[in-house]
This record gives C-alpha cells, structure tokens and sequence, in this order.
C-alpha cells in the first residue's frame, strides 16, 4: 500500500525471513531464493573485498582496526536540531538533502509503524520533507532491503539506503548485480537488536507506565535516558542499575551476539553515538561520504573527538561476565550499596569518546567469539574475519584449531 503522503511508500512486503541466524534484513523475501548464500553476514563474510570495492583500500592500523576504513571522523550535531530526532538528526537530515538536491531519486529507509511507535517499519521515500518521519529509534527486526525490488521497479535508479550493518552488508555483496546506476549508503552504528515484543517488557521493567515512553537513549555517559509524553520529566538511568540481570537469557538473539561489525565499515558516511562524547559521531568514510556531508554545510556543527580515560579493565571486566554467563546476558549483579558509586564513578573515570567506542567494539569482537565457541563452532571458521580475531586477541582469546580461515 502507499503512505498517507506521496512522497512516503510503505510496500507489500512478503515472504520470510531464513532459518538460523537471520536479522531478517529483506533479502530472504525477494524474488532470488539463493541470495541469501551470496550476502549475508552470517555466513562466510568477506570484508576486505567489499571494503576494496566501496572504499578503494582495506582498513589499515590505528583506529582504523577499531572502526574500519575512514577518511575523516567527527564529533558532531545537527544546528538547529530537528524535532524529534534521536540526537540532533543528523541522519534524516542527511538523507533529506540528497532528496532535495536532486542527488538521489529515493530512500529505503525505517519508519515507525503506525500501530506501534518502536516497531520498524520499512518505506520508499521521495520527498525530502518526508525524511522526518523517519527521525527516532525502532527495535525490531526491518526488512529492510526487500525494498530494493519495487523501488526498481518504480524507476528509482539512484538511491540512497540509511541502514545498519548487517542490511549494509547484504546490500553491498549484491550491489553489482541489482542494477542501479548509483546507491549511496549512509550507515548507523549497530546498538543490540531485540524484538519489538521483547523491547517492550525492558520498557515495562524500566517505568511503571511503559506506553508513555516515547523516547530511549543509551548515552555515551553510562547512562539511559527516558522521555515520555505524558508530561513527565526525563529520567536518566545509569547503566549498572538497568534490570539487564531481569531479562531473559535470549532477550538479545544469537545474530546480535555474533555480530562482526558494530560500526557499519561498508557504509559511505557512519552516524552513530559512541565516540561523539554526548554529540553524535560522524565516521567519513569515502569521498562519497565526504560528498554527503557536504550537503549539509552551515548546519552540521563538527568538531575534534574527545579520547579520554582506560577501556582495557572496562573489556576484561566484560569479556569475564560474559564467559561466567554461560551463554546469557553478562552478569551485571553487584551490592546493591556499591552501585550508586561506581554509577557516579563511570562518567568520570571510564572511557570516553573515541576510548568508550574502542571498548564497545572490543566487547563485540569478544562476544562473538565466546558465544559463537558455545553455540555454533562450526560457523566460527567462515563467519569470524580477521579484523575481529585481531581485537579479541588482546583479551586471550585465540583461534583454536578450525576456527580460522587458512589456520
């Protein structure tokens, strides 16, 4: 069906997503049955090709081990911010400005179901003015590049997709052979995905009155922030006294666990929150997303990164809980008198900006290797790529025999 505006489609979408480890990124519910086997992150990614044919260049040292290929990086916000967003919104607005010069003749990107404010609902837009209904978060999963099919098939040859990484992933394994004369990929960072159904019992065990939280934020200062629309005040939550030792072990699937990649390293310009230091972090990845940027000169405020504090007990303090769970959540249980200092010690003492993101992805990267070693160790030899043994190596944790490519 369409969109209650022109310039926003909302597509039939059908079909399923696959069996086994399945993000449900939209693949699965096209007309090509078997392409599932040639893009999906799940099984046998190959990173430094595509990397080679989107950015030119595999990711070298440095901070490019942590975040992938990257020209340029950024702390940064949207002047003046737009209503609604997430942040300052500077992903939507973005998007809007290749819509309204004309660079792009269409988005694949989320709204909010009509139904349900947090679940993911994926539409063709081609107005630039439509990009704001796009603005906030969903959880759940988008099927998001089933989209690729009718937005072909009403003539849409430049597009531009505002994905995370494993939609990313699949889009550009099959980017040669879809047909388009131009995709742009503008890129947010992977925060844990759950099911809608599932999002909503963590509102539930946050506030007493779940339905009026319109907005969630994990926030790069150890913290959760709530708002609501029936006119209370924000709340902030630190992250210790989140009920994370509530939810149930599977609250996060298998697919979130493994994830290879947290910062979306295919995409052409990244927009996430960990390493803005409570601004949003820009990661300019090629001269396309250079080019993107550009668009929004005059409005989009940049300035240096912060790189502050110790991540490395912060990572084996996880990479610990992690291998304790025994394939559930991280243990997260402390004294209930201990937690208000260490919540107040965090912020000040942790690690921040670009030192907070290296951590994240540290985590990930040990995560995927533990819960994979658990789970599936038979995928471990074709779904782990370098890049990821490389920062779980640190913490200990070594490829055993079988578990790496060539080893």
């Amino acid at each position: 069906m369409d969109g209650g505006q022109t310039g926003l489609r909302v597509p039939n979408i059908g079909g399923a997503p696959r069996a086994g480890l399945c993000t449900d990124c939209g693949i699965s519910r096209i007309g090509d049955g078997r392409a599932c086997g040639r893009a999906c992150q799940f099984i046998a990614p190959d990173y430094p090709a595509l990397e080679r044919s989107v950015h030119g260049r595999v990711a070298e040292t440095g901070d490019e081990a942590f975040f992938g290929v990257f020209q340029t990086m950024h702390r940064a916000r949207l002047e003046p911010a737009a209503e609604g967003a997430q942040w300052t919104g500077l992903t939507t607005a973005l998007a809007a400005e290749l819509l309204r010069a004309g660079a792009v003749d269409a988005v694949l990107a989320t709204a909010p179901d009509p139904h349900d404010r947090w679940k993911p609902m994926p539409v063709i837009v081609t107005e630039a003015q439509d990009m704001a209904q796009c603005r906030g978060m969903r959880m759940g999963y988008g099927p998001l590049l089933a989209l690729l099919e009718p937005a072909a098939a009403a003539g849409h040859r430049r597009i531009a997709v505002v994905g995370v990484p494993c939609q990313v992933y699949a889009l550009r394994a099959l980017e040669a052979e879809l047909g388009f004369d131009e995709i742009t990929v503008i890129g947010t960072p992977c925060s844990d995905n759950t099911t809608t159904d599932r999002f909503h019992t963590f509102l539930g065990l946050l506030d007493d009155r779940p339905e009026t939280v319109s907005y969630l934020e994990f926030r790069a200062d150890y913290s959760v922030e709530l708002r609501f629309d029936d006119g209370r005040k924000p709340r902030f939550i630190p992250f210790l006294k989140l009920p994370i030792s509530d939810l149930p072990a599977d609250f996060f699937p298998m697919t979130c666990k493994t994830c290879v990649d947290y910062t979306n390293r295919l995409a052409d310009i990244t927009v996430g929150y960990m390493g803005g230091d409570g601004e949003q972090w820009l990661i300019v990845r090629n001269a396309r997303g250079a080019k993107v940027l550009e668009r929004l000169q005059g409005r989009a405020v940049l300035s240096e990164l912060t790189d502050k504090g110790k991540r490395e007990a912060a990572v084996r303090g996880f990479v610990t809980n992690t291998e304790r769970a025994a394939g559930g959540l991280p243990l997260r249980r402390m004294p209930n008198w201990v937690r208000p200092i260490v919540a107040w010690l965090q912020p000040r003492t942790g690690p921040r900006g670009l030192e907070f993101a290296r951590a994240r992805v540290e985590m990930k990267a040990a995560e995927t290797v533990l819960h994979l070693r658990r789970a599936h160790p038979a995928k471990m030899k074709n779904m782990i790529p370098d890049h990821v043994w490389h920062l779980a190596e640190r913490y200990g944790l070594i490829a055993e025999p079988g578990e790496r490519r060539d080893r």
